[in-house]
């Protein structure tokens, strides 16, 4: 363990500008929900119509939480957002501990740093502590925004100890995986798998046999009902289950070697395949696996929204207040919750096409760019490698998107016509998200040491106006800067393509001016 508050303070510093973005969205989270809650449920009689409506809706109850924390106000916001701010955190502590154990391992630095007076677990122990540490500075604020909009201190102070135990409890995860795996890449995916399983048995268990909500770290936190009953003993499970796998993790990095996993990297084929032999298939191939989860995942979601579509009218009826923040004021609530649940998916469309963008960046840090570029590969190839997944990926996500909002509406309306509609709807948005992609390649290509920074404070940027424009009384040019709000709200407006072709058009221009920064500049710097 020998220098491990020395790293602790290292990583502090690697994070300082990451981190707070992270502890921010989850505080934000909290703070709108509540405020919107108490707003919309400040009488006794407004909960009691919302109970009374959800506790026969059983796709809202799995989308949410237990009805028993619906006995309070502060016990609603709970139910609503902490499944949420839980998975927030949890990604939160997972980037945390994979990119400073594994991550570093994998690039080279881990070994630099051990070669000094650096004992063999301090490296674990140091990303831990920050885990922990960004975990509980999480509970923290979560907790005074509780606190701040009005929430009952006791009930806060348990909602902020259980977003802690989820960050703990993955961070511990994590750091298990990372003994386990060879590559970074393979840690996020089987903690990023455990993290949709434990979301799908809390959701199982809330909508059905609640005993399966008992096997989920985010429904741990949910069963301790706070301000609803305000139960600590649950929060014994995370405890024990993050230390049980902390010494698990240590025990593991004592018997595997340096740079190796004890789940071997399976070995790839003694001659590539023809599709590797251009930067097109070089690209897909680095990029298959995250495409296709991506595509899953959005489909899901969109199953998710398409299942609740058919009561929500009954739901608006039952609680009207909930128009006022409806596309169009609610006056076709149907259309209004179609097209407002389309954005919301196509706002991690883009997200996705941002990460395909800086995967071209990741190459060139990790020095596998220049090999490539040192054969007859042009620059301009190599990149249009990159945006053709960006391209593709993001089309195959929105599709996605509107099929599975679709198919899950049109199974309950016995109309398949909605699935065509629908995805028609979500295509809508792909010069938007194309354009959210072009921006991540301008600063690729003028700004590559600060491209991912800027490229998230774009996503965040567009998430903030389509989520809390009114809540904020953003001017009008403040909310115009994003290209979401320049597309048509289909199904609830009618589709014009003239907002969409200039969308296109600009998408186009700033990935050819980021072309433009990569030929000038040298690569890897």
């Amino acid at each position: 363990m020998t220098g491990t508050a020395r790293l602790l303070r290292f990583l502090l510093r690697r994070e300082r500008i990451g981190l707070p973005w992270w502890l921010l969205g989850a505080t934000l989270l909290l703070l709108v929900q509540s405020t919107q809650s108490q707003s919309l449920y400040d009488t006794p009689e407004a909960l009691a119509d919302l109970r009374r409506t959800i506790g026969g809706n059983t796709a809202v109850i799995a989308m949410s939480g237990p009805t028993e924390l619906l006995r309070t106000i502060g016990g609603e916001v709970v139910f609503e957002i902490f499944a949420f701010v839980a998975i927030v955190v949890a990604l939160m502590a997972m980037f945390l501990v994979g990119r400073h154990t594994r991550g570093d391992e994998e690039a080279g630095r881990a070994e630099l740093i051990r070669s000094a007076r650096i004992g063999r677990r301090a490296p674990l122990a140091a990303a831990l502590a920050l885990a922990g540490l960004a975990s509980l500075a999480a509970g923290v604020l979560v907790f005074a925004a509780a606190v701040g909009t009005g929430l009952p201190a006791g009930g806060s102070v348990l909602l902020g100890a259980a977003v802690t135990s989820a960050g703990v409890t993955f961070a511990a995860l994590t750091a298990v995986a990372a003994q386990l795996f060879e590559n970074v890449r393979a840690v996020y995916g089987a903690v990023g798998f455990t993290l949709g399983a434990a979301y799908a048995l809390r959701a199982a268990g809330d909508a059905g046999n609640s005993a399966l909500s008992w096997l989920s770290p985010i429904g741990w936190g949910q069963r301790t009902f706070p301000y609803a009953g305000d139960r600590w003993w649950p929060l014994l499970i995370p405890l024990a289950v993050t230390a049980a796998l902390v010494m698990l993790a240590a025990s593991l990095l004592e018997r595997r070697d340096f740079g190796a996993g004890f789940v071997p990297s399976r070995p790839g084929r003694p001659v590539a395949t023809r599709a590797l032999g251009n930067a097109f298939g070089l690209a897909w191939r680095l990029q298959r696996t995250a495409a296709a989860g991506w595509v899953l995942g959005l489909g899901l979601l969109g199953l998710a929204y398409g299942s609740v579509a058919d009561s929500i009218e009954q739901y608006v009826a039952d609680n009207p207040e909930i128009a006022e923040f409806m596309p169009g004021g609610g006056q076709r609530i149907l259309d209004a919750y179609l097209a407002l649940t389309v954005a919301l998916s196509a706002l991690i469309a883009a997200a996705y096409g941002v990460t395909t963008v800086l995967r071209a960046r990741a190459e060139e840090n990790a020095g596998r760019a220049e090999p490539v570029l040192a054969t007859r590969t042009s620059r301009l190839a190599w990149l249009a490698g990159h945006l053709s997944v960006t391209l593709a990926g993001t089309t195959l996500a929105l599709v996605a998107i509107g099929a599975g909002t679709g198919l899950a509406y049109a199974l309950t309306v016995s109309d398949m016509g909605e699935v065509p509609r629908l995805i028609g709807a979500a295509l809508a948005y792909l010069p938007a998200v194309l354009l959210i992609a072009a921006v991540a390649v301008l600063t690729v290509g003028w700004l590559p040491r600060a491209a991912a920074a800027l490229s998230w404070i774009a996503v965040g940027y567009c998430a903030v106006v389509a989520l809390f424009a009114d809540s904020f009384d953003l001017p009008e040019w403040a909310q115009r800067a994003s290209p979401f709000e320049h597309t048509p709200e289909v199904p609830l407006e009618t589709l014009t393509l003239v907002p969409l072709v200039v969308l296109a058009l600009l998408a186009a221009a700033f990935a050819a001016v980021g072309y433009a920064g990569l030929r000038r500049r040298d690569i890897g710097v």
